[in-house]
């Protein structure tokens, strides 16, 4: 299977998605008897056997002449095989879209970046296209020869603030090793529902993994009857009204959802976070989570870099509108 960090290997044969390349081949008496998807796999093999099974069930092979779109049909030796080989949306996926991106420090080893929220960092089923990713390959030539153009971690589509993007491997390399050993301090700030309550600032250690009964969840779970990673998130109050909280997370591990299934656990569901429980509230309608702060030591100049950028005008406003402030 492939990185899904790098770009995927029919890629590299046809990146142009107007681009077709029509592939004839006969069936050798080895494969005899053998499906048709599993043939083409063998006499094709550059290409994955799930992308050719995407190409005969929507037509484009032909065995003997005939369109065959059963991708288990049994072929026989000396059967004349042709499949039209097209780009897929995975393949044409890394490739420049001119975006505006907010930077916030570069260097020529790395950037650092404010995302907005509504933004996908990488692409995947369904964002394809339009992503982060695509926007730096727009914004620096030098990304094309990194990993994921750089990125070392990500931020749900819909939680804003700031990310660190290599722009070398050795950069990369570098902050990957950093982040893995939690030398990478990341702080957020959520807008939560109902007041705060026990101690503050409090450590939620508790794992995640995925939810059982909602597998587009993650969840809180026990390790030792389910599978998942130990997650660690430390909550300090800094604000609260009539109905909600302002809280500052700080993450010391790095699992996906970790602070939204965290607040959830402890009965606090973010503002908008309709996944995880939350309701719109204030005119917040996405997630309130923002990450305000990311401090690290340069990997190459071992500069200490400590940046923070304020909540953008949603998450703002929805403060002003209940009363929160924090210094």
């Amino acid at each position: 299977m492939h990185d899904p960090g790098e770009q995927p290997e029919d890629a590299e044969h046809l990146a142009d998605a107007s681009l077709e390349e029509v592939r004839t081949v006969a069936v050798p008496m080895a494969l005899h008897g053998q499906r048709l998807d599993r043939v083409f796999a063998q006499l094709v093999p550059e290409f994955s056997r799930s992308y050719l099974q995407q190409l005969i069930e929507q037509g484009d092979a032909l065995v003997d002449g005939r369109v065959t779109t059963k991708v288990s049909a049994k072929v026989r030796w000396g059967h004349q095989l042709q499949i039209t080989l097209r780009a897929t949306p995975q393949s044409t996926a890394f490739v420049p879209e001119a975006m505006p991106i907010e930077v916030v420090f570069e260097d020529a080893h790395l950037r650092v970046i404010h995302k907005p929220a509504g933004l996908v960092v990488h692409p995947a089923p369904g964002n394809w296209r339009g992503t982060l990713l695509n926007g730096l390959l727009a914004l620096d030539p030098q990304a094309s020869e990194v990993p994921r153009a750089g990125i070392v971690h990500r931020l749900d589509k819909d939680t804003s603030g700031l990310m660190v993007v290599a722009r070398t491997r050795q950069a990369m390399d570098a902050l990957v090793a950093q982040i893995a050993a939690r030398d990478v301090h990341r702080q957020y700030l959520a807008l939560a529902h109902k007041n705060w309550t026990g101690p503050s600032p409090r450590t939620v250690d508790a794992a995640i993994g995925r939810d059982p009964t909602h597998r587009l969840r993650m969840a809180v779970v026990d390790l030792s009857h389910q599978s998942g990673k130990t997650a660690a998130t430390t909550v300090q109050l800094l604000a609260q009204g009539e109905r909600c909280c302002l809280v500052q997370c700080t993450l010391h591990t790095g699992r996906t959802h970790q602070i939204r299934v965290h607040m959830a656990h402890l009965g606090h569901p973010l503002l908008g976070d309709a996944v995880y429980g939350g309701a719109p509230l204030a005119g917040m309608t996405r997630q309130a989570l923002h990450a305000w702060r990311l401090a690290f030591v340069h990997p190459i100049t071992g500069q200490s870099i400590d940046l923070t950028i304020p909540p953008p005008e949603d998450m703002a406003q929805a403060m002003q509108n209940l009363g929160l402030s924090y210094n």
